[in-house]
Formats: structure tokens, C-alpha cells, sequence
């Protein structure tokens, strides 16, 4: 069984964020980590074609969902797509054991060099992103968004009902983090399998993938828990990335404390492949959006 291996999952709006990732990883991978990437099976011949074939370990969406016997591919696609991508991010243990996988989304960016020592502490046991969200939190109070906090504070709510945790308001993410196996195994033997649910259940409940492994591991104290604070700096919102650049961040800067950034796909549109997801006057408005945060 492998320690930890590099783990994305993407479909066929993401090729192009995919091969920049994948072309990041080669520049950086100190360690030579694996990297597997799984796609839908319909989808897997455009991204061997325009990434190539020996780049990664290339699997299907549908062999991991097969390897849990609790779940249906059939079912999983008459669900929405966001959730269902949560489920196979999840599943990923199941067909490929390791002691733990980095899950790294298709829009990340790898900004310097990486080693293994990075996502494992020296016990072999994989680091927790594991904090509070103040800094974001912060960032939107002052700004006036409080939707932003007011969500993050409603979702822990559930999620701690959900384990009858009581205490702080922790964030688990955001992605790219580090999962080890054996919490999805406990997840799974000690919460789902009692239930008769399987993680779509699980999802269809409560749609946060991170919260459920975050949860999952203080309830069930499954390794110990090696806390950090999140690898990537990520860009949530064109607010937030526009309010940091005045303030003067930038790659550079940010390789001092980040291994890559994240540019969330939901507003980079201009790296979405084939016909445009957005209409022409959603694209114009998000567009316009950003011109004008840049102006205070």
C-alpha cells in the first residue's frame, strides 16, 4: 500500500485547469508523488489527448463509485453534479488503499516545490487542515459580506448536530487537503454502515464532504490529528482576490507560506472548455464586477 498519493478529480469543462495543474505538478514535485486523475469514462479520451497518456494514473469516475457495492453509478448521476463529485472525491480510497491522498481540485496551481514531508507529519500520519476561518471571516465582516460569515457559522451548526459535537466553529478546508484513509473507514463502519446509509446518503443530507471527514475525525479520533493551516491560498471570490492584490499580494509573496493557489473555476470562466457554461450577459456582469472592485 502507497503512503500518499496526488488525487483529482475533473470532467470535461476542466481539461485546460487540468493540464495546468498537471504541468505545475511537474515542475514541482520534488518527491516524484503519484498523481491520479479521475474523469468521467465518456470524458477520458479528451483529457488523455490533450494531456497525455503517462502524465498520471488515469481512472474513471465509474470504477471508484464500483468499488463501494453500497453505490449505484446509475444513481449517482441523476443527482447534481456538485454533489456527485463530492461522493467520488470521497470513494477515492476504496479502489486505490494508501495511507492518505492529497484531494486537489482542478482549478489549483502548484507555486513552488513539494515533498512528501509537506502533507505527512514525521509519524506517517497525514496533517488536518484544521482551523478557524478567522482571516476570511475578518475579511468579510469588514467588506460588509455577511453572507459569508453567516453561512460558514449555519453550516457548522449542522455539522456539529450531526455528531452532537459542542465547542468552536472549525473549517476543514479549503481544498487542496490532505485525507487519510482510515478516517473514511471509520466514517463509513462507524456512522454510515449502523444507518444503512451509504456517503450519497451521507450527501444527500448534508452536502459538505469536508465537514463530514473534519467531523468524522474528532468524533472517532481515527489518527492524530497533526493540524495546518490551509497548503493553498485560495481565492473564494473576485472580492476577495481583487481586496488581497491592492494589498499587494501576488505569486511571489505567496510562495513564502502557500505550495500553490486556487482560482476558483466558478469565475474564471475564460479556462472553461468547449461552448460557455455562462451566458454572454453573466459573463459580461461577472466581468464588470471585477473591473469594478479594482477601483477601491
Amino acid at each position: 500500500m502507497k503512503d500518499i498519493v496526488l488525487y483529482c478529480k475533473s470532467y470535461n469543462r476542466d481539461v485546460l485547469r487540468a493540464k495546468r495543474l498537471v504541468d505545475s505538478i511537474e515542475c514541482f514535485n520534488k518527491d516524484k508523488l503519484d498523481v491520479y486523475m479521475s474523469v468521467p469514462q465518456e470524458d477520458r479520451k479528451l483529457f488523455e489527448n490533450l494531456i497525455g497518456t503517462n502524465r498520471c494514473v488515469w481512472i474513471s469516475d465509474e470504477e471508484i463509485v464500483s468499488s463501494n457495492p453500497a453505490l449505484s453509478w446509475a444513481r449517482i448521476q441523476e443527482i447534481d453534479p456538485g454533489k456527485a463529485q463530492q461522493i467520488v472525491k470521497s470513494e477515492f480510497w476504496r479502489l486505490h488503499p494508501c495511507t492518505g491522498y492529497l484531494c486537489i481540485d482542478s482549478d489549483s496551481i502548484f507555486i513552488r516545490d513539494f515533498q512528501r514531508s509537506d502533507f505527512m507529519a514525521a509519524d506517517g500520519v497525514p496533517y488536518t487542515t484544521f482551523h478557524q476561518g478567522k482571516e476570511l471571516l475578518q475579511l468579510a465582516s469588514n467588506l460588509g459580506k455577511n453572507k459569508t460569515v453567516q453561512n460558514f457559522r449555519l453550516e457548522n451548526v449542522r455539522a456539529k448536530e450531526i455528531f452532537g459535537r459542542n465547542g468552536p466553529d472549525y473549517d476543514f478546508g479549503p481544498t487542496p487537503v490532505m485525507w487519510a484513509s482510515r478516517v473514511w473507514q471509520d466514517l463509513a463502519n462507524k456512522y454510515l454502515e449502523p444507518r444503512g446509509w451509504s456517503f450519497m446518503d451521507a450527501i444527500n443530507h448534508y452536502p459538505a464532504e469536508l465537514r463530514w471527514y473534519g467531523e468524522a475525525l474528532l468524533a472517532y479520533e481515527s489518527i492524530p490529528l497533526h493540524p495546518i493551516e490551509p497548503l493553498f491560498r485560495v481565492y473564494h471570490t473576485d472580492w476577495q482576490y481583487f481586496t488581497q492584490r491592492k494589498l499587494g499580494e501576488n505569486i511571489e509573496k505567496m510562495r513564502e507560506n502557500y505550495l500553490g493557489v486556487v482560482m476558483q473555476s466558478n469565475w474564471e470562466y475564460e479556462m472553461d472548455y468547449g461552448k460557455p457554461q455562462k451566458s454572454a450577459l453573466s459573463r459580461a456582469a461577472r466581468k464588470l464586477r471585477g473591473k469594478i472592485s479594482q477601483l477601491f
